[in-house]
């Protein structure tokens, strides 16, 4: 384990801390010596955080980014603010508008009336407040409300993340070992699949004053069709699979079927099976960073990152996929 930096008298609230990307971001600034107030809705099930610092370095508190008082309660104090909260899909209360848009609001408001200016806000690839896709446009209103109330915020837009608990190179190497055909739309989109660890040194990076107020896209090292990457998956777990490339309107279809076999199952249709339709209208557009960001240096390669391949990390943690688990074949000599 790297050692961690003497801890400091810096103290940063992060929201959405307990999640994939947060357990890594906390990782992160605890190895830079910060004081960690980890804001998620159940601290009481926040303890896996505890270990990726000092002891008593990293406190989790209780709140949830749809009530305004619990926000300014855990912002209260910090020196700093980083916002990873996000869903891929809606559930119940959980809805993009919430989480997304009215979260994002509260948390900036929050942070501004708390003098708290230095602000990071992870979004994604894509958000627009004007896109077609719910997901990408809740994502762009709550860019918009966090440059509103704090004008020198840092906003991080990474591709695709991908890690040990991901869900996207797991779910499909999951499909890969359940089915002999994995569906793919919009098989010919582009992906730049960006390291979970990567997004959190860069995150760590601007929380510590690497930049202010400026919008950042994130990627990896390699550019792929989708079904590109979904037949590495499949070659990786040793899956020979057909890759059934649908046209939209066929995906759409089969999102709405796997939407209401969600519905009416309670939440016991597996979630790696489930596709919504916003997903399929994300499908049409490429994720990857753009140009203009290349150009001006707002990459992580910018910031002196130099990201990792998901060809030298995803192996680590899809051999549990294979039909043979760690083995490289069935019968050992």
């Amino acid at each position: 384990m790297a050692e961690l930096a003497q801890s400091t008298d810096r103290l940063v609230t992060v929201f959405g801390a307990s999640g994939f990307l947060g357990r890594h971001v906390t990782r992160a600034l605890a190895k830079d010596g910060w004081r960690i107030r980890a804001a998620c809705r159940r601290p009481d099930l926040a303890f896996h955080l505890q270990p990726l610092g000092r002891v008593g370095q990293i406190a989790p508190i209780q709140a949830n980014v749809r009530y305004p008082e619990s926000v300014a309660a855990a912002i209260a104090g910090a020196d700093a603010v980083v916002n990873l909260v996000g869903v891929l899909a809606p559930h119940g209360r959980q809805s993009f508008e919430a989480v997304h848009a009215f979260g994002a609001n509260a948390i900036a408001k929050a942070a501004a009336a708390a003098g708290v200016d230095n602000l990071v806000h992870v979004s994604a690839i894509g958000a627009d407040a004007s896109a077609p896709a719910v997901y990408a446009s809740s994502k762009g209103r709550g860019e918009q409300a966090m440059r509103e109330h704090v004008p020198g915020v840092n906003i991080l837009r990474p591709s695709v993340v991908f890690g040990p608990e991901d869900a996207f190179f797991n779910r499909f190497a999951a499909i890969a070992r359940a089915f002999p055909v994995v569906p793919v739309v919009g098989g010919a989109t582009k992906f730049q699949p960006v390291f979970v660890g990567d997004v959190a040194s860069a995150v760590a990076r601007l929380a510590g004053g690497a930049a202010r107020g400026a919008t950042y896209e994130l990627g990896g090292p390699e550019v792929l069709p989708f079904r590109d990457i979904v037949q590495w998956i499949c070659d990786e777990t040793g899956r020979k699979r057909l890759i059934a490339n649908l046209p939209f309107g066929a995906g759409r279809a089969m999102a709405l079927g796997t939407e209401i076999a969600s519905a009416v199952s309670l939440g016991l249709y597996p979630s790696w099976l489930t596709t919504t339709r916003d997903q399929v209208e994300m499908l049409r557009n490429d994720n990857v960073v753009s140009a203009d960001a290349i150009t001006d240096g707002r990459t992580l390669e910018g910031l002196g990152i130099t990201p990792e391949s998901f060809r030298a990390v995803a192996p680590n943690y899809l051999w549990r996929f294979r039909a043979t688990g760690q083995f490289n074949q069935r019968k050992m000599a």
